[in-house]
């Protein structure tokens, strides 16, 4: 981590698609126009599985568009041909979408500006089988109206809420010097890309702007050229990494630098995952765990202001509920009182309300699912760790049925997964079936065969899994998880302890 200090995280394909169309003057756009044409799947789409590829195939395929009305060559019409023909048959037949960032405007952005293309169809020769009454129409149930507004919003000269920097790309030009939006010293704008090259509009802004030029050029060094939908992650994982190792029986050293890091950006609202990003209680939390479980304990009265009827919120005015989010509060707050015996009654009672809220929300066969993260294992996992942790006796029968779940859902080759069998599930599974499921039929064998796997498979990267624009990687993060789940699996082969996740009392 110290010699990647911005972080590790995949590349992405929305991202990357939309330097192409925004930033044709950075540094690799023939590389990036590349990467899109080679990585176009079969059957036209880009991205990952289901209802995930909307979004990275509706960014390729207008991406390829624009390059096409400067540079009509037959590849390039042929691979938007391809991409407009498979968006037209899901945009028809989708009924429900991702819970990722700023959906509800990107897509409505993106098909307006292909739809725009299309009906000046002229300039594309190639194209000419798409007239204007064949344009694409929206999935069912979204429109445009949250796109008009934030529009609207920024068209005013208002101030930008930070939490729509992030994906300021949707509203075109006008993000372009958006007086509203003010970049720090650093020149990034809302951790991302493409929000930062949609605000500078175009090679007069960045010649204008070199702290901000420099931050994309930075980026797509690091990436060949390549994009990923938020960086810097540098808070964000660290946090992740130590609590992860340290909770599993792994020490850090807590370095000064590695201290530092953590509580640079750590003010009275929280922590942010990325520079220009709003504080969020997912990070505050992970971030307060790590810090204490290095020596170096914060004041956890900024997570008081995300409190909510129902829990937590990420941030205030979150549209949905996050359950990890809750979890990671939960972790942090029982640390706290294990800690601190006498602290403040507000403590446990909030510990108690989390337990009860996320027993409520525990899927009938007994997993988690969450906004943050396309697997159900990760979400159990995160639940399933904070309520052992909380050793609340109410919370025994959900531990029981998530560690059930787990274990009926290995797959014949030891692992497990949503689409398939991946380094990553297989880990969260493992970290459950030891907290809470070694006690069941099978559970030896099932967690031999889940060594086993990570063993065989430790040199594959693994899909994106997790939730941004795009479905991302956090390289360093999984790394940390897997590495933690092949040391508690460990431990229970050799018969080491009874506590083999720390903090764990069930």
């Amino acid at each position: 981590m110290a010699g990647e200090p911005a972080g590790q995280v995949s590349a992405s394909v929305y991202e990357t698609a939309r330097l192409v169309s925004l930033a044709p003057w950075l540094t690799g756009h023939a590389d990036r126009v590349s990467f899109l044409l080679s990585s176009q799947r079969p059957d036209g789409g880009w991205g990952p599985p289901g209802e995930y590829a909307l979004v990275p195939t509706l960014s390729a395929t207008e991406a390829l568009l624009t390059v096409a009305r400067t540079a009509p060559q037959e590849e390039l019409l042929a691979a938007a041909d391809r991409g407009l023909r498979t968006l037209t048959g899901w945009l028809a037949a989708v009924r429900t979408v991702p819970d990722t960032p700023a959906i509800d405007l990107i897509v409505p952005a993106l098909v307006e500006s292909i739809n725009t293309q299309l009906s000046q169809s002229e300039a594309l020769p190639g194209l000419r089988q798409w007239p204007a009454r064949a344009l694409l129409g929206l999935p069912t149930g979204m429109d445009g109206r949250r796109l008009a507004a934030v529009r609207g919003l920024i068209a005013s000269g208002g101030r930008v809420p930070q939490k729509l920097l992030h994906a300021l790309e949707v509203v075109g030009d006008l993000a372009r010097q958006a007086p509203g939006v003010e970049p720090p010293p650093s020149g990034i704008v809302g951790a991302s890309p493409a929000a930062t090259a949609a605000w500078l509009g175009g090679p007069g802004g960045a010649a204008n702007h070199p702290a901000s030029r420099a931050y994309l050029e930075s980026v797509v060094t690091r990436h060949g050229g390549l994009a990923p939908c938020a960086t810097p992650i540098t808070a964000f994982e660290r946090s992740w990494v130590v609590s992860t190792l340290t909770r599993a029986g792994l020490r850090v050293p807590a370095s000064p630098e590695l201290v530092r890091s953590l509580t640079a950006d750590l003010t009275a609202d929280g922590t942010p995952t990325g520079p220009g990003l709003p504080a969020d209680a997912d990070t505050t939390s992970v971030t307060m765990y790590a810090l204490t479980a290095l020596g170096a304990p914060a004041d956890l009265e900024c997570l008081w202001r995300y409190e909510t009827p129902q829990g937590f919120c990420t941030w205030p005015g979150e549209d949905g509920f996050s359950l990890t989010t809750n979890a990671h509060v939960l972790d942090a707050f029982t640390q706290h009182v294990a800690a601190r015996p006498h602290t403040s009654t507000r403590y446990p009672v909030a510990v108690r309300r989390l337990v009860d809220a996320l027993q409520a929300r525990q899927q009938a066969d007994g997993s988690w699912q969450d906004r943050w993260h396309a697997s159900p294992y990760y979400a159990t996992m995160c639940c399933t760790l904070a309520l052992a942790d909380a050793a609340e006796p109410s919370a025994a029968s959900a531990l029981v049925r998530a560690a059930r779940w787990v274990a009926a859902s290995q797959r014949v080759d030891g692992s497990w997964g949503r689409w398939g069998g991946t380094l990553e599930e297989t880990a969260y599974a493992i970290q459950v079936l030891v907290a809470v499921g070694r006690n069941l039929p099978g559970a030896g064998p099932a967690l031999s065969r889940g060594r086993a796997y990570l063993e065989q498979h430790s040199a594959e990267a693994g899909p994106a899994l997790w939730h941004d624009k795009d479905l991302y990687r956090p390289t360093t993060i999984v790394r940390a998880a897997v590495l933690a789940a092949r040391h508690v699996a460990e431990r229970v082969s050799t018969g080491h302890g009874q506590r083999h996740l720390s903090g764990s009392r069930m």
